[in-house]
């Protein structure tokens, strides 16, 4: 292959490094390229895309100064700065699996590793310029959002015996039929083009089509199969989520989505819908960890924001509401006081005091310290409107907890009258968790920690019936504290034992799940092993 047609190609090189920078830049002049472009940081790269269309971009992934690579590119599309038209080759120094999987979710055109040589990049840049040349057309078509234009020609090229991009040609269709929502010819296409061959992308994209016609038995067995391949398990475990949660599966779909963000972790948008299912699953641990993550990789991303430190904090204080680790307690408040002092640094002229008092009462609340956290709260305007749908509901939440019991389900309702109306500002898992919390919290008028420590002194008491009751609303709302699940079967084999009333097998076994998954301490599996052994004694059944 020549590279000498492409050589005046408007090209950029996005590299720090000095070095680098010297050593790309001299091999693309010895491949006889004569318009290459440098910038040394992203911010420079950004600003050189608003002013020139660059037909080829080779970015390193490895800057440090400001925004990396993955969120430099990651803007670059979402402003639409470059288009399917320009080519764009990742350079990387770091291979680790979750980089390498991070950068493929992009789906650049090529991915090339650091030291490489100049034979290799002439074979790549070859390879990628060719194939944006020869679809040139169809590109510029779907980057003008014309897709039915794209179509035409690209079922004119197929009609061309043996088309050298055949394969992307069918990608491209069947891509297209989908965003037409033309699912009838998508599911059509797809099967044939897999009678041709056995392409991935046919067999993700039949998928999606199945998922849309509720075809859902069959999207599933051929999940099963993708999953278990290394290079298909990230997009199967992504489909199959979406999948679960269409079926109401939310455990499963949480585990779905809980392994692809361990496989590429900088997707924050699977990072939201985790957190959000998570919630839902009252798994309030997850919910933090991937509120965490989000602003682990939200910084400098054009995903940051004061909603990124808020949403932390207000997951860590959930989280922390419900366990009784005292040790986790202090580490979660420690880490949301850094995360406000994160949002103050990152964005001192936001208008978010009003959130940030809410949170402060409900750190109060979390610390036994009710009356700083009422004083705080009850100083807060009641406002007509609803700016932040996340706020609105700490706000609802903080009432709650802090006996405003009228106040929070008259929130709680305003909230979803919101949703109702404001569509695009919630999916459905958020409605199904904001009518969860407002049904939950006003069947439970206590906040969880008194709650718990209500239905412990009724025990105490061997006040066994008004204990089971508390226990069993505690665990409704926190079904993975493991000390609450203890109690609770502890107090159900005493009222049966002693008061001979009836055994719920349904809950016991569900307090069970919970022992048997989450790790206990010595001292909770002693406790455990005792009350196994008493079920038994009284034949009792966890079916």
């Amino acid at each position: 292959m020549s590279i000498q047609p492409f050589v005046n190609t408007k090209i950029l090189i996005v590299e720090e490094q000095p070095l680098a920078l010297s050593y790309m830049k001299r091999s693309l002049e010895q491949l006889s390229f004569r318009d290459i472009q440098l910038a040394e940081s992203s911010t420079v790269a950004k600003e050189q895309c608003k002013t020139h269309s660059f037909e080829l971009i080779i970015c390193s992934f490895d800057l440090t100064n400001g925004q990396d690579g993955y969120q430099l590119y990651e803007e670059l599309k979402h402003k639409k700065l470059i288009k399917k038209t320009t080519a764009f080759i990742f350079v990387s120094a770091e291979t680790s699996p979750t980089v390498v999987h991070s950068i493929l979710e992009l789906t650049p055109d090529e991915f090339l590793v650091k030291p490489f040589s100049i034979k290799e990049l002439k074979m790549r840049i070859d390879r990628v310029l060719k194939r944006k040349h020869a679809l040139k057309s169809i590109y510029a078509f779907i980057d003008d959002g014309n897709d039915s234009k794209a179509l035409k020609l690209i079922d004119a090229d197929l009609d061309k015996q043996n088309h050298a991009y055949s394969p992307i040609l069918l990608k491209l269709k069947g891509e297209i039929l989908l965003r037409l929502k033309r699912t009838d010819d998508a599911k059509h296409f797809y099967k044939s083009a897999l009678e041709l061959q056995k392409f991935t992308w046919a067999k993700i994209g039949l998928i999606e089509t199945l998922i849309i016609n509720n075809e859902d038995t069959l999207a599933q067995r051929m999940l099963a199969s993708m999953i278990e391949h290394p290079e298909t398990r990230l997009v199967a475990l992504n489909l199959l989520g979406k999948l679960e949660v269409k079926l109401n599966l939310l455990e499963q779909a949480q585990q779905r989505l809980k392994e692809a963000s361990s496989i590429a972790p900088r997707n924050i948008s699977r990072q939201k819908s985790l957190g959000r299912i998570a919630s839902l699953n009252h798994d309030y641990e997850s919910n933090y960890n991937a509120m965490k993550e989000i602003a682990l990789y939200a910084k400098n991303s054009i995903h940051d924001g004061p909603d990124v430190y808020l949403n932390a904090v207000r997951a860590g204080i959930d989280f922390a509401l419900t366990t009784d680790q005292s040790e986790q307690i202090q580490r979660v408040t420690r880490q949301s006081q850094q995360y406000l002092g994160d949002l103050k640094k990152q964005f001192p002229d936001a208008s978010n005091q009003a959130q940030i008092d809410v949170l402060h009462a409900r750190i109060h609340y979390l610390k036994d310290e009710s009356k700083k956290a009422r004083q705080l709260i009850e100083q807060l305007d009641d406002e007509p409107a609803i700016h932040s749908v996340d706020a609105a509901l700490d706000k609802a939440k903080a009432f709650h907890e802090l006996g405003f019991q009228n106040k929070a389900q008259h929130l709680f309702t305003q909230i979803i009258e919101h949703c109702k109306h404001h569509k695009q500002v919630s999916d459905p898992i958020t409605m199904r968790y904001i009518e969860q919390q407002q049904q939950e919290r006003r069947d439970i008028t206590m906040g969880p920690k008194e709650l718990n420590n209500h239905a412990v002194n009724q025990f105490k008491r061997g006040q066994l019936e008004v204990a089971m009751e508390a226990f069993t609303q505690a665990f409704r709302i926190m079904p993975r504290n493991t000390s609450i699940a203890l109690n609770l079967l502890q107090c159900m084999l005493d009222h049966t034992g002693k008061s001979g009333g009836t055994f719920n097998s349904t809950l016991a076994k569900k307090c069970y799940q919970t022992l048997s998954i989450i790790p206990l301490d010595a001292e909770q599996h002693e406790r455990f092993a005792k009350l196994i052994s008493h079920i038994q004694e009284l034949g009792l059944s966890l079916d």
